[in-house]
């Protein structure tokens, strides 16, 4: 199964994002899973084999609960993989985050703009 197979379906990144913030048990991982989507055990079972098998997670017995894990190296495959396309969202992130911040540069010089000059130095002498 292809990397983006694996990560196509919303249960299964639900549970890498559950295993994002450390190791989980199974049945942890099923309450969640299946109050959120209102799967049965079986079918929680079934997506963790998948992402166990393509490699997405490790599973380690704890006694008589097994603990997942995620596994970072099919990730930084797909990461790889998505670097060629990165380009046609950064630029525009980017010039996202210049036009955010010029609105709040003007928003500021507009809002000490409308304040009466004696206002304006009231609020610069009050003590912090």
């Amino acid at each position: 199964m292809h990397a983006f197979d694996v990560l196509g379906d919303p249960i299964r990144r639900r549970i890498l994002e559950l295993l994002a913030d450390g190791e989980r048990a199974a049945g942890e991982i099923g309450a969640v899973i299946q109050e959120e989507f209102g799967i049965s055990q079986p079918g929680v079972s079934q997506h963790l084999r998948v992402l166990r098998d393509n490699g997405f997670a490790t599973v380690r017995a704890d006694g008589t609960r097994r603990l997942y894990a995620v596994d970072p190296a099919p990730l930084r495959e797909a990461d790889l993989w998505l670097e060629r396309y990165r380009r046609f969202w950064t630029q525009r992130l980017d010039a996202l985050g210049t036009e955010l911040a010029r609105g709040r540069r003007e928003r500021r010089s507009a809002g000490a703009a409308d304040m009466p000059r004696d206002r304006e130095n009231e609020e610069d002498a009050r003590p912090m």
